[in-house]
C-alpha cells in the first residue's frame, strides 16, 4: 500500500507540474469501472493454503477469476491513455500467478528490499497468494524479483511496474485535459458545436433571389431557389 499511494502521489505531482488540474478528470469516463473494484476486492478474499490438491486449484481458480475481471476492465478502456501498459501488465502478473498458484517471490529480493522479517514469514507459512520462489515454479522472472528499498521496502514484478507506469500516465494526460472516452454529453456538445460552426459556414450564406437586387439570408432548412439550381437560364 506505501508503494501504491507514492505512486499516486507522484502521478498528482507530476500532473500539476506539467500544467493539469483536477477538473481534466471531470470528463472522462470510465467503463465498466464495477469489474475494476470487484477484481480488486477479490484478491482480499481468504484462501486455502495447501501447496497441492483442491487447495491449489481453488486458490488458482479464485486468482484467475480476480484478474480475469482486471484484464476485463482494462481491455474495455484500452482509449484511455496509460490503459494498454495496465492491460499487459496486468497480463504478465496473471500469467505467472495462475501458472504457479501464487505469486513467486525472490528471497534476495526480499533481502536486498529490507524485508528480511517478511522473508521469515514466508518461509514459515504455507502457499498463498505469495510465496518463496521454489524450484518447481516456472516464469519466475515475471515474479516479485525487483527489490525497492526502504522506505518503501518493498518487491515488485515486471507487470507491476507496467500497471504503475500506466496509472501514472492516465492520471497526467487526464489531468492535462487530453484523455479520451469522455461522456456522451461532452461529445454530444462538441458535435453540435462543429454542425453549427458548418451550418453557418455552407448554409447562412446569401443567394440572389428572382426579381430582387437584395440578396435574402437562407437557412440550412430552405428551398433551393430556382435561379440558383441550374447554371443557365430561359
Amino acid at each position: 500500500m506505501i508503494l501504491f499511494a507514492s505512486v499516486i502521489v507522484l502521478a498528482f505531482v507530476l500532473g500539476f507540474a506539467f500544467g493539469g488540474r483536477l477538473s481534466g478528470f471531470e470528463g472522462v469516463r470510465v467503463r465498466w469501472w464495477g469489474l475494476a473494484i470487484a477484481g480488486l476486492a477479490v484478491q482480499f478474499v481468504p484462501l486455502p493454503e495447501g501447496s497441492g490438491g483442491s487447495d491449489l486449484v481453488i486458490r488458482t481458480a479464485v486468482l484467475a477469476l480476480s484478474y480475469t475481471a482486471l484484464l476485463v476492465f482494462a481491455g474495455a478502456n484500452l482509449r484511455l491513455p496509460g490503459l494498454a501498459l495496465i492491460l499487459v501488465g496486468l497480463a504478465l502478473n496473471a500469467t505467472v500467478i495462475v501458472a504457479n498458484g501464487g505469486m513467486p517471490v525472490s528471497a534476495d529480493a526480499l533481502v536486498r528490499s529490507d524485508q528480511a522479517e517478511v522473508l521469515t514469514d514466508l518461509q514459515g507459512s504455507g502457499a498463498d497468494k505469495h510465496h518463496l520462489a521454489r524450484d518447481d515454479d516456472v516464469l519466475t522472472f515475471l515474479g516479485d524479483v525487483i527489490p525497492i528499498p526502504s522506505p518503501i521496502a518493498q518487491v515488485v514484478s515486471i507487470g507491476d511496474v507496467l500497471v504503475y507506469s500506466g496509472l501514472v500516465w492516465f492520471v497526467i494526460v487526464a489531468m492535462r485535459g487530453r484523455a479520451q472516452g469522455r461522456s456522451p454529453e461532452a461529445r454530444g456538445y462538441r458535435g453540435r458545436h462543429r454542425r453549427g460552426a458548418e451550418s453557418h459556414r455552407t448554409g447562412s450564406r446569401s443567394e440572389p433571389v428572382p426579381g430582387s437586387d437584395r440578396p435574402e439570408p437562407r437557412g440550412p432548412g430552405s428551398p433551393t431557389p430556382a435561379a440558383t439550381t441550374s447554371g443557365t437560364e430561359r
